[in-house]
């Protein structure tokens, strides 16, 4: 038994008593608290020496535009994410070995893989060619993005730490594979904030069938306040809180929200500091201005009919349709000077109707298929509008996905399984090459070979692109100096124009 005189090895090699010990516990604790209250009073820096936020940005004008780490041409964000898998062998990485190898097992391919036993090497189901003066190869599944080629930065050699979509959503759109954390949305608004006081700071525009598979946690706030969260709605579903109740005149309306406003700037002013209440009074404030801008912004119905032709708004499949004026709708947020809109192309596939996201496990060539039809045209002709009208000038485009899928077929001889270990992401836009290709994957695309590169990697290029060091953007929570990409992260400089 140890007395209470007798010596232990707690911390390192140094001995103490537990008195000792009990009195460095205390100090300990006490320093936290005292770092947690430094914390509330305004003065992030005090831990890391690095956070670039000042307190009133929270405490009094959280949706206020603020200036960059540094000058950079991007001004606004557009996020294409396709959930559920892209398979990057049949879409951007072309691979000749796959059709050498086409039906056989090479040695050194896993035997079992997520969903289990491994099939043989397939070829692509779609035809590559060569496109425009890169001569970069496309396959014919999307015609239309391909059209485009030039404009784009791809990224061949990307790697996630996950092979479960939820889990994938997650640390694509988050930087870590469980929920509760601010997605790159989040962390863009809080940093910048928005040069548009009528609209959200951040909208995502989720796909027509509902939200992908991790919900929310793709576009929310996470600790970040409630102020930074992405706004969720689409060109058919409007926010149904938005629309005035029938009986209240708009001059009643307006009366109200802003007898209610004095009211929230009184209360405010006991509490000068309190960053989740100044956040929620934003967000109220902000729903009552949406009430004129919103109905305005989303009437599409007005927009040429070339407009809606060259979208697709008026030929294919329902879904294509809805896609394609959720396009439109992406195209007018960034107009109007929102600064992240985030369009998803797939959902969750417990919602229902049939095939809802990317992922083939079976019958890929025909799953693959339905969805490129939905996403090809629409979201080539809204990166093609944005270059006619001037905009890719300060906006930056990201098409992403979770990660990729395999070169080989799983048993049941249709599907591709989940690949953690290569995929393909494609940038276009304000500070980024165009018709360029970085990083490589192995000759079979299962493996990255070349550049390898980390989400942490490709998220902490992205925050460079908008104008943000990734090791100074960072929010005090429980503890700890939360950053998008965590500890880790480089940006790829070799991607930057």
């Amino acid at each position: 038994m140890i007395n209470q005189e007798e010596k232990v090895s707690l911390f390192g090699s140094q001995l103490m008593s537990r008195r000792g010990f009990l009195g460095r516990a205390g100090l300990t604790m006490g320093g936290l608290s005292l770092a947690q209250l430094l914390a509330k009073d305004g003065d992030p820096s005090a831990f890391s020496g690095k956070a670039p936020i000042r307190p009133d940005i929270l405490s009094k004008e959280p949706y206020a535009p603020r200036g960059t780490h540094f000058e950079t041409p991007a001004k606004q964000v557009l996020i294409v994410y396709c959930p559920g898998a892209v398979s990057h062998v049949d879409t951007f990485d072309y691979k000749p070995d796959l059709f050498k190898y086409h039906g056989q097992k090479p040695p050194g391919l896993p035997a079992v893989t997520f969903e289990g036993p491994t099939g043989n090497i397939a070829q692509p189901f779609w035809e590559f060619k060569p496109r425009g003066e890169s001569g970069k190869m496309i396959s014919e599944l999307v015609p239309h993005l391909a059209e485009h080629a030039d404009d784009f930065c791809f990224m061949h050699s990307l790697t996630t730490q996950t092979s479960a979509h939820p889990q994938g959503e997650n640390f694509m759109n988050t930087g870590f594979t469980m929920e509760g954390f601010p997605s790159f949305g989040a962390w863009v608004t809080y940093a910048l904030g928005t040069d548009n006081q009528e609209l959200p700071s951040f909208v995502a525009i989720n796909d027509p069938r509902g939200t992908a598979r991790s919900g929310k946690n793709n576009f929310g706030n996470g600790f970040l306040p409630a102020a930074f969260q992405g706004t969720d709605f689409n060109a058919k579903n409007p926010p149904a809180n938005l629309v005035r109740p029938g009986h209240l005149t708009a001059g009643d309306d307006k009366s109200t929200v802003e007898l209610l406003a004095r009211f929230n700037a009184k209360h405010l002013q006991q509490f000068p500091d309190d960053a989740d209440l100044a956040a929620r009074i934003a967000s109220y404030e902000l729903a009552g201005k949406m009430q004129t801008s919103v109905p305005d912004i989303m009437s599409i119905d007005g927009e040429p009919e070339s407009i809606h032709k060259e979208y697709g708004t008026d030929q294919g499949s329902d879904l294509k349709r809805e896609y394609a004026k959720n396009c439109i709708l992406a195209r007018r947020l960034l107009e109007k000077g929102v600064r992240v809109v985030q369009l998803f192309n797939g959902s969750d596939p417990s919602g229902g109707n049939g095939i809802t996201n990317w992922d083939s496990h079976s019958n890929i060539k025909n799953t693959h298929a339905m969805q490129a039809e939905i996403m090809d045209q629409p979201t080539a002709a809204l990166i093609h509008d944005l270059k006619r009208r001037g905009m890719l000038e300060h906006t930056l485009v990201v098409w992403c996905t979770e990660f990729g899928r395999m070169p080989f077929l799983q048993a049941n001889g249709s599907g591709r399984d989940h690949n953690p270990e290569a995929f393909t992401c494609f940038l276009a836009g304000a500070g980024v090459k165009k018709g360029f290709s970085y990083g490589e994957s192995d000759n079979f695309g299962f493996k990255g070979a070349k550049d390898i590169a980390t989400v942490y990697d490709f998220n902490a290029t992205l925050l460079h692109l908008m104008g943000l060091d990734h090791e100074r953007l960072s929010y005090y929570h429980n503890g700890i100096e939360r950053r998008l990409t965590n500890v880790h992260g480089h940006v790829i400089k070799d991607v930057l124009a």
